[in-house]
């Protein structure tokens, strides 16, 4: 994992974005904590589905959540690999008891 700060390359609205093997920050001071975590557990989603896979998958799973939904904050909410990251971005043991495949349980 390696560790960017950068305001454009974080769309607007967001404070992280993860493309595998880097986490991008929008600010400096989000170095720390429930967001580091959250995208870690991107970069594990995106390593178990060969990073490329994740992306289909993502678009995808936001294209059907956005057309169920008519709510583009809401779709993003809902794809399971943000479901799991965002029920899991507390726990900092999370990744070492997380199973693989795991973000399948948030379909």
């Amino acid at each position: 994992m390696l560790l960017i700060v950068s305001r454009f390359f974080v769309p607007k609205g967001y404070s992280g974005i993860t493309i595998f093997p880097f986490i991008i920050l929008r600010e400096r001071q989000n170095q720390k904590g429930t967001l580091i975590n959250h995208e870690k557990i991107h970069i594990r989603q995106q390593l178990e589905t060969a990073v490329v896979l994740f992306f289909i998958w993502y678009t995808i799973e936001f294209l059907v959540r956005y057309l169920m939904a008519g709510n583009k904050r809401q779709a993003y909410r809902n794809i399971s690999f943000e479901r799991e990251a965002y029920a899991n971005d507390t726990n900092p043991n999370y990744l070492k008891q997380r199973s693989t495949w795991a973000f399948l349980r948030y379909l």
